[in-house]
């Protein structure tokens, strides 16, 4: 018998990312689609299409025109695209696609002589999806807040109080104000879900974990919330709705389509699918208490596992059930403003060069002098700062029209989107013991050495940067042995013990029954903690504080 693959796919907001792992969880093969590079023709943004009133939105048909454009890649490639045993992924988490009706015969008729986007024209009622940028459902986040009791309410029942991005208030602005096309849809997924749909060639079930950032799936019964669907639609919501299961379940073999054109066997798995962060988790292996992952990818996302016994959700912050074990949930911050914040300090002050930005912020002593600058390129939600704009103050609090020079503003942007995190994160109980770190700049020594003097503890990355991608090949494993042996298996003993796969594995590798875990996360100490500049950092925490609720209130 062949050697087993799992594959995991990342459908982000930039692109689409592939990671491969064999049975021993060594990564096999890494490959990535560029919306904007590699798929021009949509004329989005970087993946985006942003839009009056704040809203953005990204076409359906460009995601799986990214699946046809990755797989074919694969292929030419010569990669054995038939030991591909199981497929996971992950999409962008919020982002909605909405089906029109007649969309399922579509789906489950695809011919493998067209593309994928070809035979999806006419398959959306709306054509773009909103995603976690769009901003524009704020009336809609207040209404159903004041159905269920408020914001507090909100975040009891379903693990956040209502954010804009999230799906419910998306679902709900449709409802109001595009009543044609609304009704005019069959079925609403996920952008997991959907990605999902496609190589199933039928609709995917949504996970519980990526359920719950929709403000719209009780997160103690893990069932579809009553009243906030009465408040929407309650005729006929809930039959657009797919139904909520396991993260680690499988939803079911891989459609034909793909079978013919690029040659998976029709044997092949496909398990379900989560939101992005949640996959980061299992990508980065987060297990014990005190392990704390930051994402520094277009969004900057700080999360950690807490026993679900002991979950409190409150009006900041998320609380998601975990994709990884049934009696955890994780714990979660995001903030829209990420690595666009970062970028446009470097381009302004660095001429486009991360290594001009870094030398010119390491030229300025940690504190930066007392200049501290609040960078919002888009209104950020943690906390709620609607006003855009650089915010700059001096050592006195003081604001300054300008800063003292590029190196202040280049270590600015560092420093306060880290101190930001670890304010927030704190409140929310996340108390970093050891950070893992992921997303783009965690390549970037200069923020990690920042990250790990800021939080007061060393920093871990990961060889392959990519941890969602990475998480869905590891989820890929785990829900397919869960599914053989019938009974929940964590990832970790999914992950380092091989006779659990007794009924696929090679028997040439039963020599390799236990796998080292260390050594399938090749985590690596990329920053060691100065106690120093750590002191100098926990002691701005109340002012940098204090700075934020300045603009918060001036934003009301």
């Amino acid at each position: 018998m062949s050697r087993p693959l799992f594959l995991g796919l990342d459908s982000s907001t930039q692109g689409l990312k592939v990671t491969v792992i064999n049975a021993l969880s060594q990564i096999k093969y890494v490959g990535a689609i560029n919306y904007a590079k590699d798929l021009p023709s949509y004329n989005t943004q970087d993946g985006t299409i942003p839009g009056s009133n704040s809203t953005f939105l990204t076409p359906s048909r460009m995601l799986a025109d990214a699946m046809d454009l990755i797989f074919s890649r694969m292929k030419q490639d010569g990669f054995p695209l038939q030991n591909v045993v199981a497929i996971s992924g992950d999409g962008q988490q919020h982002g909605t696609v909405y089906w029109k009706r007649g969309a399922s015969t579509i789906l489950e008729n695809l011919n493998a002589s067209q593309s994928l986007a070809d035979q999806l024209k006419c398959a959306f009622s709306f054509e773009n999806g909103p995603i976690w940028m769009d901003k524009s459902t704020t009336k809609q986040c207040r209404e159903l807040e004041n159905h269920v009791g408020g914001a507090l309410e909100m975040a009891t029942l379903t693990g956040s109080r209502a954010y804009e991005r999230f799906s419910a208030n998306q679902i709900f602005k449709r409802y109001q104000l595009y009543n044609d096309d609304y009704n005019n849809t069959e079925h609403i997924s996920l952008v997991s879900s959907y990605m999902c749909s496609l190589l199933l060639g039928k609709y995917a079930p949504i996970d519980y974990s990526d359920g719950a950032g929709m403000n719209l799936m009780n997160i103690n019964d893990l069932e579809w919330e009553p009243s906030i669907i009465n408040a929407i639609d309650p005729k006929h919501l809930p039959e657009k709705l797919p139904n909520l299961v396991d993260p680690y379940s499988v939803a079911g073999k891989i459609a034909p389509y793909f079978v013919e054109k690029y040659g998976f066997s029709d044997s092949c798995s496909i398990c379900t699918w989560t939101g992005d962060n949640p996959s980061s988790v299992a990508g980065l292996g987060l297990s014990e208490e005190g392990d704390v992952g930051l994402s520094l990818g277009t969004s900057t996302t700080i999360f950690s596992i807490v026993d679900r016994s002991n979950s409190c959700p409150g009006i900041e912050g998320h609380m998601f059930p975990s994709p990884v074990h049934p009696e955890n949930n994780m714990a979660m911050l995001c903030y829209l403003n990420g690595a666009k914040s970062r970028e446009q300090v470097r381009n302004e002050y660095a001429h486009e060069s991360w290594d001009e930005f870094n030398t010119l912020a390491q030229s300025v002593p940690p504190g930066n002098d007392g200049i501290v600058g609040i960078h919002i390129l888009n209104s950020e939600i943690i906390p709620v700062i609607q006003q855009t704009g650089t915010f700059i103050f001096d050592h006195d609090d003081t604001p300054l029209q300008s800063f003292p020079s590029p190196a202040h503003a280049c270590r600015s942007v560092i420093e306060s989107q880290l101190l930001s995190a670890r304010v927030h994160g704190e409140a929310l109980g996340l108390k970093a013991k050891r950070l893992l770190i992921t997303g783009g700049a965690s390549e970037n020594k200069f923020i990690c050495q920042i990250a790990a003097d800021v939080f007061g503890c060393d920093v871990y990355a990961s060889s392959q940067t990519d941890s969602a991608s990475l998480g869905a090949a590891f989820r890929a494993r785990q829900a397919l042995i869960c599914s053989i042996r019938g009974n929940f298996v964590t990832l970790t003993e999914a992950l380092t013990n091989n006779t659990l796969m007794d009924v696929i594995i090679d028997r040439e590798e039963e020599k390799y029954a236990v796998v080292e875990l260390e050594s399938i996360f090749q985590r690596k100490k990329v920053a060691k903690c100065n106690k120093d500049n750590h002191k100098i950092y926990s002691s701005m925490l109340s002012r940098f504080n204090h700075l934020e609720e300045i603009l918060v209130s001036q934003s009301c």
